[in-house]
Order: structure tokens, then sequence, then C-alpha cells
């Protein structure tokens, strides 16, 4: 249906009157257009004039038999049209006079004094989430970061799991749920982070929830006030930057070196309420905190009554040796919440995710779980449980663990070839992406736009920065690229 435009108001008015809407009508009704009827077709343009404000409130709409025999249509077809929208509130009948369009939609203009209270939009808040929130459409390819190898998932097993789970899901599954995830799950979950990541705990302060995302935005929410500072990396994490600006926290940049996150780094100011950290691979530069820094950042949250949050995202994935241990596991009782994912290990649409918490913070994170988030399927949750304890999920790892490898060389490979010494890439020990560091001069933005015109994503580096920018560059993903795309 062609646009409502100025041609169709009468003596240079903006609204079109009851006597215009038949000869505006003639010409838009598409009598071949054999995919909408004509009593939809009608029923859309006068919805749309409506809503424009182009057929005026009070405007008389010509009676059905009269329209009918003009547009030479059946009655019962313009019926149709005006019933629907008698229905949905566009017309209204008046006794005797006939039916007319209702004032819902009449436009006005207001005078430069009102105009500042007639503005409708996003809160000061809302806007700097948007802002945060400016993700590509289609996040797949070469070279986005974060994306798993997502054909050679076991896909099979996986189905079959989840299809005997729905079959036999029990009653309460299908209620409201606030277990804080399924006991099943959150058993499985503490012996397989035990054994691949050395953490410490028990399944009553394991917690489920939709994604590591979601488990950032609730510490967030409960673990500070708006106005209170939180370290970050710098660069870092950017979905991280948009939990906790989301919860009207001061994003603090800390200056990342080659051991992560450098508290001597901090800049002057109020001790941070939150310490977020990647240790065992940072995010996005790949290093790896010793421990004699994490023991220093674990006394410091202690003596200065801070929150460690602690983001393994893709720690399973280690080349040169195995996986490193977590920074929870190195005080059972410290100050530490230990947030994981699913996404990486298995396909980023599961949407499942955990968080470890110390045994004082279950009982107000699961209720606020269940209240701000409601749980995730409890049905998707058993397979998941099935998934690990058969050994499935240790198999994938490990399938994976010797061909992520593969993947990284290839790229380091057709990188070398095509520009030689131009790109320093980061260590590549872990993870899913590599660090490009690109040379001096050269526009990262602009070489990422470049890139996107060519269906590559090329994601720059200062992306991931809150402070002054040192050097450009670009994280470069590679999991999941087919070798002969790479």
């Amino acid at each position: 249906m062609a646009p409502l435009k100025n041609q169709f108001a009468h003596s240079g008015e903006n609204h079109l009157s009851g006597d215009w809407i038949v000869d505006a009508l003639l010409g838009h009704l598409d009598r071949h257009k054999l995919a909408q009827p004509l009593h939809r077709q009608l029923y859309a343009w006068l919805r749309e004039a409506i809503r424009s404000g182009r057929l005026a409130g009070g405007t008389a709409v010509p009676p059905s038999r009269r329209l009918a025999e003009t547009l030479q249509l059946g009655r019962n077809t313009v019926l149709a049209a005006y019933e629907q929208l008698l229905a949905e509130g566009y017309l209204v009948t008046r006794q005797g006079a006939g039916t007319f369009v209702a004032d819902l939609f009449t436009k006005t203009v207001p005078s430069d004094a009102a105009q500042p209270a007639s503005r409708v939009g996003l809160s000061s808040r809302g806007q700097a989430l948007a802002s945060r929130a400016n993700l590509p459409q289609g996040l797949t390819g070469a070279f986005a970061p974060g994306v798993p190898e997502i054909q050679r998932f076991p896909h099979t097993v996986w189905q079959t799991l989840l299809h005997r789970h729905r079959r036999t899901a029990l009653e309460a599954w299908h209620a409201y749920t606030a277990e804080g995830g399924l006991p099943a799950l959150r058993e499985a979950l503490c012996e397989y982070l035990f054994l691949s990541r050395g953490v410490r705990t028990t399944p009553e302060r394991v917690l489920i929830v939709q994604g590591a995302q979601q488990g950032l935005d609730l510490a967030a929410r409960l673990l500070a006030d708006a106005g209170d500072a939180v370290w970050m990396e710098d660069p870092g994490y950017a979905g991280a930057h948009a939990a906790f600006a989301g919860a009207g926290l001061n994003l603090v940049p800390v200056a990342v070196d080659e051991q992560g996150l450098n508290p001597a780094a901090a800049p002057a100011g109020p001790t941070p309420r939150l310490i977020y950290l990647t240790p065992s691979h940072q995010y996005p530069t790949g290093v790896v905190m010793p421990l004699a820094r994490r023991l220093a950042l674990l006394d410091y949250a202690r003596t200065h009554g801070c929150w460690i949050i602690e983001d393994d995202y893709d720690s399973e994935f280690r080349y040169a040796s195995a996986p490193l241990s977590s920074l929870q596991g190195l005080a059972e009782d410290g100050p530490v919440i230990y947030v994981g994912t699913f996404s990486k290990v298995m396909f980023p649409a599961l949407r499942l995710g955990y968080m470890v918490l110390p045994e004082g913070l279950v009982s107000a994170f699961r209720s606020c779980n269940m209240r701000f988030y409601r749980e995730s399927d409890y049905a998707v949750q058993a397979a998941l449980a099935a998934f690990i304890t058969q050994g499935h999920l240790a198999r994938h790892v490990r399938r994976m663990r010797e061909l992520y490898p593969i993947r990284q060389g290839l790229l380091r490979e057709v990188l070398q070839r095509r520009l030689g010494d131009a790109l320093v890439l980061s260590s590549g020990e872990a993870g899913l992406h590599l660090l490009a560091h690109l040379p001096q001069g050269v526009d990262e933005r602009a070489l990422s736009a470049a890139g996107a015109a060519q269906r590559l994503w090329l994601r720059p580096l200062g992306r991931h920065r809150l402070g002054e920018a040192s050097g450009a560059g670009l994280v470069l993903g590679y999991a999941g690229v087919e070798e002969r795309a790479l």
C-alpha cells in the first residue's frame, strides 16, 4: 500500500475529508492483489489514514452502501472492513448520525512552550544503555569473536536427550519454578566445575541463569548501589560495561598489563564496590593473571569490603597447558561471585549460564532471579544435566581443544603470508579469538567498516576501552570459521 501523502489533502488542508476518502481509495485498491483480499486492503488503508492523522477525529466515513457502489465492491466487503475498525476502536458509531473516525489519533502541533513537556523518548539512562547495545545482527562467520564451532556439535545426541526429557517432564516443571535451577543440573555442575576449573562449591550455592550476561546484571543490581564504583579491566568485555552501566554504577577503567588488571594502575577515587575480572583468559587481550596478583586482589577485596566478579567465559579451551584453576577455588569462603556460560562450550542459543555464590547471598539471588527474570526451562536443564553426566560435554570439549588450535594456526599462517609482520598477534594460548595489534596510524574503525562491506567482522579494540586509547587493534574470532573460509 502506497503511503499517504499530501496529494490526498483537500483545499490545502492536511486532513482527508469524508468526501475525499472515495477518490483516494479508487487509486489505492488493487483488485489483482490476490495475496490480500479487498476487505483487508480497505481496512489497512483506512487504519493507516486514521493512525497517521490524515483522517481527522470526528470525520464521517461514507455509508457502507454508498462506498460499496462507488468502489464497485460488494457491500459485505465494506462492512467487513468497517466492523474490524469498529472492533479495534478506530471508528465509532453515533446513533442516528452515522460512523465517524475516533479521536484517538488526531494530531496536534504543540506550542513552543508546551513542546518540551510533550516529548516522549528514552530516559538518560535508556539512551546510555542503547548506546552500549549496538551489536551487529547475524554475528556469525569470519571473524566474529566469541562464536564456537556449531556445525560439529553433537546435535543428534543433544536433540535425543532434549526430546526424552520433554516427554518425561514433571508437571511441576510447567509451573513457576523457584529452586535456583534444576537440582540435577546444579549437582552435575558442582562436579564438572571442580574437575575442570577447580571451583569449590555445593549444589545449593549454584544458581542457574539465562546466560552469563543475566548473571552480571543480577550481580550488579544486588551487590552495588547506583553511583558505586566498579573496577573494570581496560580494555575489557563490552557486555560487562553494559550490565554495570545499566545498574547505574560508576565504571572505573583500570589498565590491563601482561598480568591482567593492574590494581596499582587504578585511578585515585572511592574504594570500588565491585571488581570485575576475567583472570584465566583476559578479554580481549588473552593474558593470564598469575597466582601472586590473584592473591593480592583477593586480599584487597577482603580488606576493603569489595566483591570480585570472576567471569570465566571460555577457560575450558586452553591449548598450551591444562586449564588454569579458577580464582574462586583459591578462597571458597572469599568475596568472589563466579560466573560461567555454556554459550562457548556448546552453542549461544542455549541461553544457559550459572553463578557460584557465597552462602550468604544464595537466598537473595535465587528469589530475585525468579522475580526479575523467571527460571529457564527445566526440561532443557534436565537434558543438559544428562549431557554432562553422560560425558558428552567432556568429549565435545576435548574435540574442540584439538580443532581450535588448528584453525588458529591456519589464521596465523594466512596473516603471516599475506601481511608479514604488519600485525602483532596475541599469544593464543587459550580461547576462541586472537587480538591483532595494528601498525601505528591505522584507523581501526575505518578498517572495520571496510571489512563489514566484505561481510567480515573486524571488531575494533576501541569498542572494548573505557579510558584513553593506547594503540589500535582488531579482535579476530577463529573458532567458528571453517578452514576453507579462513
